[in-house]
């Protein structure tokens, strides 16, 4: 396994660990009460992706993306035909569950963490102690995430932040088998970068602090630091830039300097900027599989604040702006120019058009690419939506979208299966989530 060297900071305490950002909770489907046929059926379908696939399949390399694209095909609409369509499409390319080498216990649980071998292990571990808590999803997810010493809540950005997004579907859906998967996922994904969160020498007061995202972003493009450690695009870059002393110190000072003195604008900021990253960077012909992450795990931060206790809030946003970072770089610190959402013509076309695109289209089955249109029209809901920003950036993208591009030369399987067949493969973003 690469050990990558953290470099060492003053323990001055974690200062950016208070104050919630207070949003109203997003609309909850709760598709194990309803009676009509559609929420019968991804109930079913859920239930049934559960239990005969595993929640990571090639090598332990890929994540299964079920729920998410079921979850937002349905939010947007679906129909119970279109549903089972999703699941045929995506059940095609999964894999059946394998027994681990061993079984899990709640004395050592811990001791198994980020040993994806271990994942059926791991689903029945969760399964037997919801159990234990009378069913009690939301008791079970507070007992594993929140609490002990280096809570698991601290590294859902591991495997291209995949734990997190399913968080965000089992809230949505309330559903407690996409709850158990996401304790799997977290589980499993376990990596190194929890120490950012969990040890407080980490964070420390920035030299240039602002309260903009942009601000930053635009500093790393500049920043001689990053010149020439990289030659491609990819997901094994952020290795890289965590093994290398003085980049990783960069990276920790633009992380730090995000200053929060009003998070909830700020966060507000946070998801444009993720929107702006899929939508408005240059240079290259398709869109960023890797910049497509950030938008839906924006949106899965997004879902979970309201449900978290205030202390996690700012922590949870910090984790995600390290995550864009990363990618950001390990991306090559692609230009944004915003003038290209602000500047579409919608010509009569509104979300309807989106979503007849995501239900419809030819990328129906394409689990990202329902799920950044979905996220794009929840952030217009949340926010108001002036300038008919995320409206813009959701009909550019629906519109133009042919396929994901951003891959390096050791990504090779993963655009192959990403973009084999008229791009309706999917792919986990392995390389972005583990050091191994």
């Amino acid at each position: 396994m690469l050990q990558i060297r953290f470099p060492s900071l003053p323990d001055i305490g974690n200062f950016l660990t208070g104050g919630g950002i207070r949003l109203p909770k997003v609309e909850t489907h709760s598709i194990e009460d309803k009676p009509e046929k559609r929420a019968r059926a991804i109930k079913h379908l859920i239930k049934a992706n559960h239990i005969n696939h595993s929640i990571i399949y090639n090598k332990l390399r890929f994540h299964n993306h079920t729920p998410h694209v079921l979850g937002s095909a349905y939010i947007l609409g679906a129909d119970a035909e279109q549903l089972n369509h999703v699941y045929e499409a995506e059940s095609k390319h999964l894999e059946a569950w394998t027994d681990s080498p061993g079984e899990i216990a709640r004395h050592d649980w811990r001791d198994f963490l980020g040993k994806r071998e271990y994942q059926r292990a791991f689903i029945d571990f969760f399964e037997d102690q919801l159990v234990k808590y009378g069913y009690d999803w939301h008791t079970l997810l507070d007992e594993f995430l929140l609490q002990g010493k280096e809570p698991l809540i601290n590294n859902l950005i591991a495997g291209l932040g995949h734990p997190l997004i399913h968080l965000g579907y089992a809230h949505e859906l309330s559903s407690r088998t996409i709850a158990i998967e996401a304790l799997g996922l977290a589980a499993c994904f376990r990596n190194d970068w929890h120490v950012y969160l969990d040890d407080p020498k980490y964070t420390q007061p920035s030299k240039q602090p602002t309260d903009s995202l942009f601000t930053i972003l635009d500093r790393i493009s500049h920043d001689k630091t990053f010149e020439g450690l990289l030659d491609h695009r990819g997901s094994d870059n952020i290795s890289t830039i965590l093994a290398n002393e003085s980049a990783a110190a960069a990276v920790l000072e633009h992380w730090n300097s995000w200053d929060l003195k009003n998070p909830k604008e700020q966060f507000a900021e946070s998801q444009k900027v993720a929107v702006a990253l899929l939508v408005a960077a240059q240079g290259q012909e398709k869109y960023d599989f890797f910049a497509v992450h950030l938008l839906t795990t924006s949106h899965a931060v997004r879902v979970l604040l309201p449900i978290l206790p205030s202390r996690w809030h700012v922590r949870l946003v910090r984790q995600w702006w390290l995550f864009t970072l990363l990618v950001f770089i390990a991306q090559l610190r692609p230009k944004i120019n915003i003038d290209t959402i602000k500047l579409v013509e919608l010509d009569g076309r509104g979300w309807d058009f989106v979503t007849e695109k995501a239900l419809k289209g030819r990328y129906r089955t394409d689990a990202h690419f329902v799920k950044a249109l979905r996220s794009m029209r929840e952030a217009g809901k949340t926010w108001g939506d002036a300038n008919s920003f995320y409206l813009k950036a959701a009909v550019k993208f629906a519109e133009e979208f042919e396929g994901w591009g951003g891959f390096g030369p050791a990504d090779a399987e993963v655009e192959e299966h990403e973009n084999g067949g008229g791009g309706v493969r999917r792919y986990s973003g392995e390389g972005a989530g583990a050091e191994d």
